[in-house]
């Protein structure tokens, strides 16, 4: 079997929604694109038929392994006895990148919701990666590339938003922010961005956590007693980051130029105003893990799961991203 420079595996994601067919759309449109990189599918077999009429040199760097499903599949239609089979793609693809065979893993959508049904505790992808990869600390981080002319943008600039806290209540997230917690998350965004992204100086912005960042204490007092102490000290260890800035303000379109990342208190805050602009065009990353993990910004779509009609262009941006990052990692330790 031909060695390729880079090798990436992709979870197929919960089988009764669009990730299946949006892994194999994404995956031949990539490999039609880069030349240099195997994909390995990871899923039902019959989840995963590859047309007709492909190109040879696409299927000769396309693998295909199959893992049985635990129930047949009706697509849009949930069925907890699956929730083992998509947990088991999750642990094949990083006992490959953990062992060197894969450069980097890439996840379909899943549902947390038939995973909890079916007994076994779920928060999501980045906590479940986090765990078998034994990291205390890993980082949710939503990447998308801007459009030269969009909200005035003189060149195509990358947005990157990263978050302190990710699945968590509301009313838990002001127990959840500690200095040490706000403190890790920035340096593990500004090694990443540093390794894995081939950014030398990372700039960095942090979100405060109460309307007008507290407004001095008026409006609490998290911003003065945990958030301004955390950025404090990372300004010490030599990190560019700033703040605390007000959640609706710190997303300036003057800022995109000079800011390669901004770190939010709690999911929403960072992940609507990324949504707005990106439309449905981004990536997710987790930061801190020994291996590279990309993923959709988007859910299972049950709705219209097996029409053919679901848009693989997340998928897509997901692999390139991939792709990216095992090239940089791989020239890094070189």
């Amino acid at each position: 079997m031909q060695a390729y420079p880079v090798n990436l595996v992709v979870t197929s994601g919960e089988p009764a929604g669009i990730g299946p067919e949006l892994s194999l759309a994404a995956t031949l449109s990539f490999l039609k694109e880069q030349a240099n990189v195997c994909v390995t599918l990871l899923g039902d077999g019959s989840l995963l038929q590859v047309p007709k009429g492909v190109d040879a040199d696409v299927l000769a760097r396309l693998r295909i392994e199959s893992i049985e499903l635990g129930a047949s599949v009706t697509p849009g239609q949930l069925n907890s006895a699956n929730a083992p089979y998509v947990l088991s793609l999750l642990d094949a693809a990083v006992e490959g990148c953990l062992a060197g065979r894969f450069d980097a893993m890439i996840t379909a959508p899943l549902q947390k919701s038939i995973i909890n049904i079916a007994g076994m505790p779920f928060t999501g992808h980045t906590e479940y990666l986090a765990k078998a990869c034994k990291i205390d600390h890993v980082v949710m981080m939503l990447c998308a590339l801007l459009p030269a002319g969009f909200l005035g943008l003189k060149n195509p600039r990358e947005l990157r938003v990263a978050l302190v806290t990710t699945h968590l209540p509301l009313k838990d997230v002001p127990g959840a922010l500690t200095q040490k917690h706000i403190l890790e998350t920035i340096q593990v965004v500004h090694r990443d961005l540093q390794k894995k992204f081939g950014i030398t100086k990372p700039v960095i912005r942090v979100a405060g956590l109460n309307p007008h960042a507290g407004e001095s204490g008026y409006m609490g007092r998290e911003e003065i007693d945990i958030i301004s102490p955390a950025i404090a000290l990372a300004k010490l260890e030599g990190i560019e980051v700033t703040g605390p800035y007000p959640g609706d303000t710190m997303f300036s379109a003057q800022s995109l130029d000079h800011v390669d990342a901004y770190i939010a208190m709690y999911h929403d805050q960072g992940l609507a105003p990324f949504k707005f602009v990106t439309f449905g065009g981004g990536v997710n990353v987790t930061l801190g893990l020994p291996i590279i993990r990309s993923s959709v910004d988007h859910g299972t779509a049950l709705d219209i799961a097996g029409q053919g009609i679901a848009d693989p262009s997340s998928m897509l941006e997901a692999l390139r991203l991939a792709y990216r990052l095992a090239v940089n990692e791989k020239a890094s330790n070189s």
